[in-house]
This record gives C-alpha cells, sequence and structure tokens, in this order.
C-alpha cells in the first residue's frame, strides 16, 4: 500500500528556513486540509445519518486510536459534557496504552490486537454502540482489532483515516478518507493528518448532538455552567430569549440550571 501520509515532504533543507518561511510553508500546506475535508464530506454525512440511530436509542459513541489519533479522539469526547450537557458515557475516547500513553507513548501498545478488544470489554461495548476508528496511516493494528470486534458484535464502525484505500477504510462500514497529502516534516501526522482529524471529529459530534436536540436555534442551550465564563454567556443567551435583563435572566439560569430550563420555565409563565 502506497501511504500518501508517509510520502516524501513537498518541502526539503528545511534547517535552512528562516522563520517567516517556515510558517508560511506550512500555512499553505494546511490550506489544502479545509479541501480534503469538503471532498470526504459525504462520507462524513453518510457515517453521522448511521450512527445518529444508535445514539438516539441509547447507544455509545466510541473513539479508537493510537497516540495523536488517540488523544484526538479523548479531546472531542471530553468536550461533549460540558458543551452539550450530554453524560461523560455517551461519547467516550480509547487510546492504545489506556490514559497513561495521552501523556507519555506506551511501547508497543499500537501494534496490539488483543489490547483493543479487552478495552472495548471493559466498557460493556455491544451492538447497540457506534465505534470510530482513527488512524492516519489506516493501518494501526489496535484500531483495526478494534473495527472487527465491533462488526463481530453487530455495532455501527466508521473511521477517519488519511490515506486512500487503507486496510481500515476497507474494513469500515463507513470510512472517512481525507487525503491531505504529505506532511510538512515527512511522516509527522500530528500535522495536517492531525488537524484533518480534528476538523471531522468536530463535525460528527457537533452534528449528532444538533440531530439529538442538544443545540436550540444556534445555542449550546445545554451546556454546563461551570465556570463564569459561561455562567455569563448562558445569562445572556436567557436575555436574548425571553428579553429580561441580565441580572434577571443570571437569576433564572442559575436557578434553573440550564439556558433550555430557565427559557422552558420562562415560556410556562408567560404563556
Amino acid at each position: 500500500m502506497n501511504k500518501t501520509t508517509e510520502s516524501s515532504s513537498e518541502y526539503d533543507n528545511l534547517e535552512l528556513f528562516n522563520t517567516q518561511e517556515l510558517v508560511k510553508a506550512m500555512n499553505d500546506e494546511d490550506q489544502k486540509v479545509a479541501q480534503a475535508v469538503k471532498q470526504a464530506s459525504p462520507q462524513i454525512t453518510a457515517a453521522i445519518d448511521a450512527i445518529f440511530p444508535a445514539l438516539e436509542q441509547g447507544g455509545r459513541l466510541f473513539y479508537v486510536g493510537a497516540g495523536t489519533s488517540g488523544r484526538l479522539g479523548i479531546v472531542d469526547a471530553s468536550e461533549c459534557p460540558p458543551t452539550f450537557g450530554v453524560p461523560h458515557e455517551m461519547v467516550q475516547g480509547i487510546i492504545a496504552g489506556g490514559d497513561s500513553a495521552i501523556r507519555k507513548a506506551v511501547e508497543g501498545a499500537e501494534d496490539s490486537r488483543s489490547l483493543p478488544i479487552e478495552d472495548l470489554k471493559a466498557k460493556s461495548f455491544s451492538a447497540k454502540d457506534s465505534l470510530v476508528g482513527i488512524a492516519a496511516s489506516g493501518t494501526t493494528p489496535y484500531v483495526l482489532s478494534a473495527i472487527e470486534y465491533a462488526q463481530e458484535l453487530g455495532a455501527v464502525t466508521a473511521c477517519i483515516t488519511c490515506n486512500a484505500g487503507s486496510p481500515l477504510a476497507q474494513l469500515s462500514e463507513f470510512p472517512i478518507e481525507v487525503v491531505c497529502g504529505p506532511e510538512f516534516v515527512t511522516g509527522s501526522t500530528r500535522l495536517k493528518a492531525g488537524t484533518a482529524t480534528k476538523m471531522v471529529l468536530n463535525m460528527l459530534s457537533t452534528c449528532l448532538m444538533i440531530k439529538l436536540g442538544r443545540v436550540k436555534g444556534n445555542k449550546m442551550v445545554d451546556m454546563q455552567l461551570s465556570n463564569d465564563k459561561l455562567v455569563d454567556r448562558g445569562s445572556k443567551m436567557v436575555s436574548e430569549a425571553t428579553g429580561l435583563s441580565y441580572d434577571a435572566s443570571k437569576d433564572l439560569l442559575l436557578r434553573t440550571g440550564s439556558v433550555r430550563n430557565a427559557i422552558k420555565e420562562y415560556n410556562a409563565n408567560h404563556a
């Protein structure tokens, strides 16, 4: 298999570039990522539409990856509860080597075919759940094995990869292939491939949450009020929706616990 992610960079002698040249060249390369994601939009749409019914019926969404891919999945999963007010169990990220691998690589973990099965079993993964395998190369054994296990159970399987025609894409029911071309530093998939993966994850989780009713209009009506900034944002959202003063909106928000509940109570009292 010819891996685009491992192809030689279009740039050479990088150590001779000055700072401005380095920044410009990297920015030029980054311009290609959004277009590559656009090309994959039909695949992204298909994956969302396949995962949504499972989530709607109480299933969970799991991201599985190794290294950078695993970390990006964990980031996206961890941001769903505060942003959309969903249970922490609804969207989960699993990284090869466990939580310690978030900060420090665990030798050999990504090459294991048994560890992902153990990790999924520990989460009681079942047919009603969905699994998105993340691997820029599309060849990571840990991720391939996770997809195989999920398919044996009858769960929805999708993947995000940055190589065309990879084993992971061929194995997954709903593959998402975002081919960005060679990396600026040859093989460093934390660059364009990482950016592409983050963009696709943003689309998957955000679109799914909108479809689940976790956004009203364009507002995060179920966001957790976990700090002053979010309380301030929520107060302004309530004020905009109800016409109440900022202070009255803040009092209502803190008493009801969410923007959604605050607006609902106001509407009920002013019907």
